[in-house]
């Protein structure tokens, strides 16, 4: 199946947006060599750019016909400007193409990223769409709009295409972070909202009553490669693991470095949870962003002693590259 690899090719942005993770201190940018590094180390199966506006990185195109070249699965992750840059033939060979939209609305949008950011995105999905690109709207689950998530579901379903939901992770303010009945009326909403596609996110895993995960896939079968040449077992991940230039030192012995070993590390008071084996104490990277990696997940219901169950149907899988990889959860409203 191959390693999932994330890249961020730079962390260039032609928009501020609040909430972003990404280092604004100075521009870094991977080569080809860099990705031809990673390529030639690793068992890549498939690939995303993402991090910030890919076509702001130098050698964007060489990079894109480089990875198609290999064949390797390659999505892309855009507020729409990489997009509408990208000439139709390069478009086409993309595997997916996902659009950041924080609300399901123009105003809402625009109010958030910048006046403009809604045309833009819609501009360009609509194009992938014209061209039978599969494409996936992207959502951040934010203290902000988490009463928004049936809003933004409506907004795919319009076009007939995916909705993916990460969970805000606190990497450079708490000023978006969720509360715990945050997390769980967003969760609530996008589910009767939409059926699932899947999900990966270990707490909600439990709370749908699934035993489909063997623990977080970060750090054990995907890794993420940022623009300052440092490689994560997560793109939250607050400390470097390795230097890019050790990977072909390491090899497949990359998931036993340090850092990577962290990330399977499970809370002491999950240990006889009877669903420690699926979630692992939930997610690591959002436990050590906490200041402690031994704590379990802050959104666990089964620490605090409730009993929550999720209302939910489910939909057919399809081969999207996210799905997988990360802790994330995608629906289908179309």
């Amino acid at each position: 199946m191959g390693i999932s690899v994330g890249l961020g090719l730079t962390n260039n942005c032609n928009l501020s947006c609040p909430h972003c993770y990404r280092p604004t201190e100075d521009i870094g940018n991977l080569t080809v060599q860099d990705i031809r590094t990673v390529c030639d180390s690793l068992d890549v199966g498939s690939t995303n750019l993402g991090t910030g506006e890919n076509i702001l990185n130098p050698e964007f195109f060489p990079i894109v016909q480089y990875l198609q070249d290999r064949r390797i699965k390659t999505s892309l992750t855009s507020n729409g400007y990489s997009v509408s840059q990208v000439p139709d033939e390069m478009l086409k060979r993309f595997h997916d193409v996902e659009f950041s939209f924080d609300f399901g609305t123009r105003e809402g949008q625009d109010a958030f990223r910048g006046s403009g950011a809604w045309k833009m995105a819609i501009d360009s999905m609509e194009r992938c769409l014209t061209l039978g690109v599969e494409v996936t709207i992207l959502a951040c689950l934010m203290r902000i709009n988490y009463d928004r998530m049936g809003e933004i579901a409506k907004l795919a379903g319009s076009y007939g295409v995916n909705f993916r939901v990460n969970v805000y992770q606190p990497v450079r303010t708490d000023r978006f972070s969720l509360t715990y009945e945050n997390f769980w009326d967003g969760f609530r909403q996008l589910f009767d909202a939409a059926p699932i596609v899947t999900c990966t996110e270990p707490i909600v895993n439990v709370a749908l009553g699934w035993r489909r995960l063997s623990g977080p896939q970060c750090g054990r079968s995907s890794i993420r490669v940022t623009p300052y040449k440092k490689v994560l077992p997560c793109v939250y991940w607050p400390t470097p693991a390795l230097s890019l230039k050790e990977v072909p030192e390491v090899r497949d012995r990359i998931w036993e470095t340090p850092e990577f070993q962290k990330t399977r590390a499970i809370p002491e008071v999950c240990r006889s949870c009877e669903w420690v084996q699926n979630c692992w104490g939930g997610c690591a990277s959002r436990r050590i962003l906490r200041g402690d990696l031994y704590r379990p997940d802050e959104f666990c219901p089964i620490v605090r002693g409730e009993q929550l169950t999720l209302n939910h149907q489910v939909t057919e899988e399809k081969e999207l590259l996210h799905a997988a990889n990360v802790c994330t959860t995608i629906v289908n409203p179309s």
